[in-house]
């Protein structure tokens, strides 16, 4: 669709003397004075918009503010013929049709949470958007060439420092949840990601690493939101995240987000709309040939299933999780599942046997699940309050504050909800009990470890 030239923008930038190299400057100046440092525009953006194109937020804002300075005069966005546009409520639960659709939601949604917009803040997880979401990434059409033509050249260094910051991030995020970090996380998908993905000039390969890089971080800054228990922010990125997995054509990726929004629905007690993701995540991994993503998959059904307490189709799905983590070839598996060992393997499968109230089996895969990765901080918070529980569940109370004073003192360093859920949990199991010794010292003990 041809747009119509900004003729209000045209007049104002020849009343205001400004050229157009000399307005880009003074916008990317102001940024930086307004923190927001990756602002790179030069003359050619200020020609697309004369030409009808819309800057995204917050540069409207940013060139009335220099506008208004220059004529001494109240200039107003709406003004400059580039009038505020209402944030819909919705925004980032849809997965959209198109590559370009796709960018102006997500940019957007990070534009929203750089801002902390309340809408956001305050959203609530939506079975529906998960389900559509689901289901356009099976049955979308064959996504259009992911290409633009903008002024800034992207090439394989900047998808490269985006992968490096994931995984720097992410690291940390394993180490002392999400809430120390994620507000960086999304500056950075706002200020360095954004002006890649809506100016920037690449071709079709360029296009898809870059769509394929972006996911990732967007999947992660998800993920963080899950930790921190913000359900309907964290699923409007991951929804985003597969959105961006689909322009990259990587069917993989695509994958393990929905088997990140299965993990989420277990979470909050949504085991069938969890099947419906666990399933879903398991033909992307069947199509990628990602077996270590089919193990978790199948894993997370047979969670689904145990929630539900049906005791033979948890059995035959952690059967099915067995078999193909054994058909996954070492080294040659994604570095986004990297993470997926025996250890975490273990661990899911320990989760299935708390739930279904069996003692021993959940003994039996918690221990195993602690020989694993050091760096993963939070992870051992959650498995040894698995192995507290399973203990409890065995009669063993002793052996079970041990593990749960363990983790207790772990989860003193985390920044993350889902730690202090996982705390609450064993504090509740452990009521029952609060006269004996072992609890009563361990609460003194919990007590030290967090005065309020």
């Amino acid at each position: 669709m041809e747009r119509e030239p900004n003729r209000l923008l045209q007049r104002l930038i020849a009343e205001a003397g400004f050229t157009h190299k000399g307005l880009s400057r003074r916008l990317n100046d102001l940024g930086v004075v307004r923190g927001l440092p990756g602002l790179k525009y030069d003359h050619s953006s200020v020609l697309r918009w004369i030409g009808g194109q819309r800057p995204r937020n917050p540069v409207p804002g940013l060139l009335a503010e220099i506008f208004a300075h220059r004529l001494g005069r109240t200039v107003s966005s709406e003004d400059l013929g580039l009038p505020v546009v209402a944030t819909p409520p919705d925004l980032g639960q849809e997965f959209t049709h198109t590559w370009q659709e796709g960018i102006a939601t997500v940019t957007a949604l990070w534009r929203g949470d750089v801002e902390r917009r309340r809408f956001l803040i305050d959203s609530t997880f939506a079975i529906g958007a998960g389900a559509t979401g689901a289901l356009r990434w099976l049955t979308l059409p064959l996504e259009g060439r992911p290409v633009a033509g903008g002024a800034r050249r992207v090439g394989m260094a900047d998808i490269a420092a985006i992968r490096e910051v994931t995984r720097s991030f992410g690291e940390l995020d394993n180490r002392f949840g999400g809430g120390r970090v994620r507000s960086a996380v999304v500056k950075y998908l706002d200020t360095a990601v954004a002006p890649l993905l809506s100016e920037g000039s690449y071709g079709e390969g360029t296009g898809r690493a870059l769509a394929s890089a972006a996911a990732e971080l967007t999947r992660l800054a998800g993920w963080m939101a899950y930790d921190l228990e913000q359900h309907g922010l964290a699923q409007r990125y991951l929804i985003q995240a597969l959105r961006l997995a689909r322009g990259a054509g990587d069917h993989g990726l695509g994958g393990e987000i929905l088997a990140g929004m299965s993990h989420q629905a277990l979470y909050i007690g949504q085991p069938a709309h969890a099947l419906d993701l666990a399933r879903a995540a398991q033909l992307s991994a069947r199509r990628a040939g990602v077996y270590a993503l089919l193990a978790e998959s199948h894993v997370l059904e047979a969670h689904g299933h145990a929630l539900m307490d049906d005791r033979g189709a948890c059995a035959n799905s952690l059967h099915a999780a067995e078999l193909a983590f054994d058909q996954r070839e070492a080294g040659e598996e994604p570095d986004w599942i990297a993470y997926f060992d025996e250890a975490y393997l273990s661990a899911k499968f320990a989760h299935c046997f708390r739930d279904l109230g069996d003692g021993p089996g959940t003994v039996r895969h918690a221990t195993r699940s602690l020989d694993m990765d050091g760096r993963y901080v939070r992870g051992r918070m959650f498995n040894l309050s698995l192995l507290s529980a399973g203990l409890l569940g065995c009669g063993e109370l002793e052996q079970a504050c041990v593990a749960a004073g363990q983790a207790l003192e772990l989860a003193g360093g985390l920044q993350s909800a889902r730690t202090q859920s996982y705390a609450s949990d064993l504090r509740r199991r452990l009521d029952p009990f609060a006269g004996e010794p072992a609890v009563r010292e361990l609460n003194e003990r919990a007590r030290e470890l967090s005065p309020a």
